[in-house]
């Protein structure tokens, strides 16, 4: 029963107006209900649970060891965890550095709101003439997941898987295996629903958001079907060109990540165990440096052990990854003994071959919309905690995606730049604070374009380099190498990539000009730069250079820093059964592994790289005949 008195007092003195409580308990109610609707968005119960506490003190006295250890709990490593255990004979042990996502991490609409926190390693670009100049400290940020799910915790969840020519290309480079017929089954193996409530499997759940009609929606799609440019249902064989909207990594208005629909999913497996906070520090090898004999890692201040009976697993990213290997001992001999650090075994390619998926932001102003009362946004909030629907529970034009051929003398089947939407209402001065704060714009940019904010809707278009010819590095620091290693883009220093993304932006230009976008208003953002604008004619080929070298971004696909190539390429650093090359029983599954990068967004090849590499593992003990339980271990392994 409800206590009136209390609630009248309180009611008199909020609202000065007397009440007999009725009503104040009613509100009381409703607030409750709000507080346990917000906790139902992200329970613990969607992740794994921590092992650390239960298997600490075994560590610490070095007497476990584990069949398999994967490093990292990211998009790939979630995938191979789970495939392995799905043996049951077989121990795995899963270090990853972050905890639990945050609760924004689950809700679409908040995808850019993480950067530049606690969840995430915050890594920055060495200073560059070419781009990033109106970055902060003229360095491009480069943010990635520190969380169960990895980077998959934080990205835009957009599901695209490359094209063929991506895949027969690698396949072409002399990675057996590869081509594009060959890797399909394993990205429909990795989203085919299997398992059950009472023996699950991991997989990933697709869906589509729920997107409004009309402006700007409306507008993307007619102005490119004007310049020939079609929508299609889908980016598959004979459509890899065109607009559409893609499928997402969710499911009813929350983020499905591989560390919630692997490793969560099947968390109740006895054989699979998952230490969080866990920062791997060093790889172990044998005298030979042809094992990996043990992984040490640091939780709490204090430094553990865990010994590797089968293969270690290094699934930490295109960035930790070869970071990690470089302080172990592996990579360029000479780049190595210049740190005063061991060579166990000289490695060239580790670090090398960087590449990433450059961007350049083109803004638009549009008149599409009234700006939103504070009522709607109130209530978009209230229909996402009650129903996971609404505004927050999707992210707008960014699930349109365009693929576009820009250069009419090369294969027109194929695509060389793809086309993000972002787009923010009028007067939403805090949508666009969370969407440039993560960029890590200059501020006298930001301001500018708040400013403009106040009477025009926003959209913010990246004109993206689907086949980077510039590649840079990764290099550890001499001073201290075990801060964050010095990170070289190199983007936009081949002459090719800008000629590129200068015909990206022309064809923004193009769309202009179209009755669609006129209907909207829209109208190109001049942004002022001083030196773009002292310097050159306005919308000149040369003032683009220009402000290509200040607005040049990343979109977050760094990778190719551990090259898949055969031993006889100077660069390569894994076989195409994903082995470091020179080492038995080390695996590298991620992004760092593409010998070129994808021509699409990286999260679904990542996926599929997990799945080739748990299969390889599979594949090569079956063949051994050692795919059982090895009984020299007889520890307890149940929290």
């Amino acid at each position: 029963m409800l206590d009136t008195t209390t609630s009248n007092l309180t009611h008199a003195t909020q609202c000065g107006t007397p009440a007999i409580g009725l009503f104040q308990g009613m509100v009381t109610m409703l607030l409750q209900s709000l507080l346990a609707a917000q906790c139902r968005v992200a329970p613990a119960s969607l992740w794994p649970p921590d092992a650390g506490d239960h298997l600490l003190p075994q560590l610490q006295r070095q007497e476990l060891d584990f069949d398999f250890v994967v490093i990292g709990a990211g998009s790939a490593g979630s995938v191979v965890a789970s495939r392995l255990s799905e043996n049951p004979n077989w121990r795995v042990l899963v270090l990853e550095a972050g905890g639990d996502p945050p609760v924004e991490s689950e809700i679409p609409a908040l995808f850019t709101g993480l950067q530049l926190t606690d969840f995430m390693w915050n890594y920055y670009t060495e200073p560059s003439s070419r781009s990033c100049l109106g970055m902060k400290q003229g360095r491009c940020y480069w943010p990635r997941g520190r969380m169960i799910g990895g980077s998959g915790g934080v990205n835009t969840m957009l599901y695209l898987r490359g094209n063929r020519r991506d895949f027969d290309d690698w396949s072409d480079m002399g990675n057996t295996g590869w081509s594009y017929d060959e890797v399909l089954a394993y990205y429909e193996k990795s989203v085919r629903a299997v398992g059950n409530a009472t023996h699950p499997q991991g997989y990933v759940q697709l869906s589509y958001f729920e997107t409004p009609q009309g402006p700007p929606f409306s507008m993307i799609y007619e102005g490119a079907q004007r310049l020939g440019v079609p929508r299609v249902r889908e980016f598959a064989e004979g459509s890899f060109v065109g607009y559409a909207q893609v499928p997402v990594t969710a499911q009813h208005g929350e983020r499905a990540s591989t560390g919630k629909e692997y490793l969560g999913r099947v968390s109740q497996r006895r054989n699979l165990k998952v230490i969080k906070h866990a920062l791997v520090k060093q790889l172990h090898f044998d005298a030979t440096a042809q094992r990996v004999e043990a992984v040490s890692f640091e939780r709490n201040g204090h430094t553990y052990r865990v010994g590797v009976a089968k293969e270690a697993v290094l699934s930490a990213g295109a960035i930790d990854s070869p970071a990690l290997l470089l302080r172990s001992g592996i990579g360029p001999g000479q780049e190595q003994e210049q740190l005063q650090l061991q060579v166990l075994r000289d490695l060239p390619g580790v670090g090398k071959n960087l590449q990433d998926h450059v961007l350049v932001p083109i803004f638009m102003q549009l008149q599409v919309n009234e700006p939103q009362s504070e009522k709607e946004i109130l209530d978009s909030i209230y229909e996402y905690l009650l129903s996971r629907k609404g505004s927050l529970a999707n992210h707008g034009t960014a699930s349109i995606v365009g693929f576009i051929n820009t250069n009419s003398s090369s294969d027109q089947r194929y695509p060389d730049v793809e086309l993000h939407h972002l787009f923010m209402p009028r007067g939403r001065h805090d949508v666009l604070a969370m969407f440039v704060g993560g960029l890590s714009m200059q501020e006298q940019y930001v301001q500018y374009l708040q400013q403009l904010l106040i009477d025009s809707d926003l959209l913010c278009i990246f004109v993206l380099l689907s086949h980077p010819q510039s590649k840079g590095e990764l290099r550890l620091r001499q001073e201290n190498p075990n801060e964050a290693p010095l990170l070289f883009s190199n983007y936009l220093s081949h002459p090719e990539d800008m000629a590129t993304i200068l015909r990206g932006i022309r064809y923004q230009e193009q769309l202009l000009d179209t009755a669609a976008y006129k209907a909207s208003g829209a109208q190109l953002t001049h942004i002022p730069i001083e030196e773009c604008d002292a310097g050159y004619e306005y919308r000149s080929d040369d003032y683009w250079r220009c402000y290509a070298k200040y607005f040049s971004m990343t979109c977050y696909h760094q990778s190719g820093t551990l090259k898949m190539s055969p031993a006889s390429d100077p660069e390569a650093c894994v076989s195409p059964r994903l082995q470091l090359h020179g080492v038995d029983n080390l695996r590298v599954a991620d992004a760092s592994i593409m010998p070129n990068i994808v021509s699409a967004n990286t999260n679904a090849a990542t996926i599929m790289i997990g799945e080739r590499a748990a299969d390889f593992i599979a594949q090569d003990w079956a063949a051994l005949g050692d795919d059982r339980e090895d009984n020299r271990h007889t520890h307890d392994y149940d929290l």
